[in-house]
């Protein structure tokens, strides 16, 4: 049965859906202390460090046309990729109960059915998209971008009209400032969580490099846009409770659908993943199955856990898979290398441990730029390093 190619457009929703998120919004509430021009700043370098990453991520993916589990493989060989296989599927069925959780709390606040129907109702929705399929979506898709577009222009609309440059400057949510380096970290943290995800999507598309500059375009674009939702209507309200920002801004329906539609949107990409990587982890697994099974665990995590803050959560996603897509970076682009037929290249996974333990260090000196960029550009450099040694014992130039 011949492949559906996913045309640069598909990919292009693909990505608004990921990037209307309530995540997003809610982590830009956390930047409200440091004013509009500073935050921005942070907000935009962020995702210019994040968006490049998940370019190259979803390149890699597009050219070999793997899903990113398997594009693993090529630095880490054929077992040491069920590593970060299994790595993923954990992080993806934490991320799925997140979500439907953040979804479920947030459309309790402007109409409390109860918690658990809520995560019910969404959870179900979810699992109705994972049966529609990413192939078949198409119009269903595309309807549903467009709406949640228009209420996004909607809730923007609110959100600015009666902004003030100055005063709106003032507010600061739970009176801890945050300093411009941990903005520009929190900033990489949401695209770098999508880096083992990217290539699940940008495999099947005609045309590679298009599909997977718009991708992250679209993706960054969108997420920044979100961020800066999430900061203003902190400032405007003095909330960084979703529901409470979108009551006290008047949005009633508008509201509660732009809460269900966007967690939808969003987590379905994360159980649709977590169903391919799963099928990397064992060839017995059915993908959409998984896929679903991972919905509905997410669904009975966030109706029994509470999920309140995932900072932590997002640091160590970055911690695990920034080093390990530093070292993809360098072995598909500089050193063209592909180690896929080991069963484990040791020295990838040295170098990715030691980037890992690297990142967990940084994150503790307050960096200007943030704790990824300087990780994976000292991670490149020890692979470029560790190949000239390898070579020069062997002989080689």
């Amino acid at each position: 049965m011949e492949t559906k190619h996913t045309s640069v457009f598909e990919n292009g929703l693909i990505w608004f859906g990921a990037g209307v998120s309530l995540a997003e919004i809610l982590t830009g509430t956390a930047l409200s202390s440091l004013g509009f021009g500073k935050g921005l700043a942070a907000i935009v370098l962020g995702h210019i460090i994040g968006c490049a990453l998940l370019f190259a991520a979803g390149l890699i993916g597009a050219r070999t046309r793997k899903s990113a589990m398997e594009t693993v493989k090529i630095s880490f060989g054929q077992t040491g990729a069920l590593l970060f296989a299994a790595l993923n599927v954990l992080q993806l069925v934490g991320w799925t109960a997140i979500m439907i959780y953040d979804g479920a709390l947030a459309a309790g606040g402007m109409w409390d059915i109860g918690h658990w129907v809520w995560c019910l109702v969404i959870g179900g929705l979810i699992v109705l998209w994972l049966i529609i399929g990413i192939q078949n979506l198409g119009k269903v898709n595309t309807a549903a971008m467009a709406a949640l577009f228009l209420l996004t222009v909607a809730l923007s609309f609110v959100i600015f009209k009666n902004w003030d440059p100055v005063l709106g400057n003032l507010s600061i949510i739970g009176g801890y400032p945050m300093s411009f380096g941990a903005a520009v970290e929190l900033s990489v943290a949401m695209p770098l969580s999508w880096l083992p995800l990217i290539s699940d999507y940008t495999r099947d598309a005609e045309k590679p490099v298009k599909a997977a500059a718009v991708s992250a375009v679209v993706y960054g674009l969108v997420s920044c846009w979100m961020y800066v939702i999430g900061m203003q209507a902190a400032k405007l309200t003095g909330e960084s409770d979703i529901a409470s920002i979108m009551l006290r801004a008047g949005l009633g329906i508008t509201g509660l659908l732009i809460i269900v539609f966007s967690t939808v949107t969003t987590t379905f990409l994360d159980a649709y993943s977590a169903g391919i990587s799963s099928e990397t982890l064992s060839s017995r697994l059915n993908g959409k199955y998984a896929a679903i099974a991972v919905a509905l665990i997410g669904t009975v995590g966030a109706i029994l856990f509470p999920m309140d803050d995932i900072t932590d959560f997002l640091y160590l996603i970055g911690s695990v898979f920034a080093p390990m897509i530093a070292v993809q970076i360098a072995d598909s682009f500089i050193l063209k290398q592909d180690h896929s037929d080991h069963t484990v290249h040791v020295p990838d996974l040295i170098i990715w441990a030691i980037g890992f333990l690297l990142y967990r260090l940084l994150m503790r000196a307050d960096i200007p730029i943030g704790s990824t960029l300087p990780d994976m550009v000292i991670t490149i450099l020890l692979c470029v390093l560790a190949d000239r040694i390898t070579k020069s014992r062997s002989g080689k130039t």
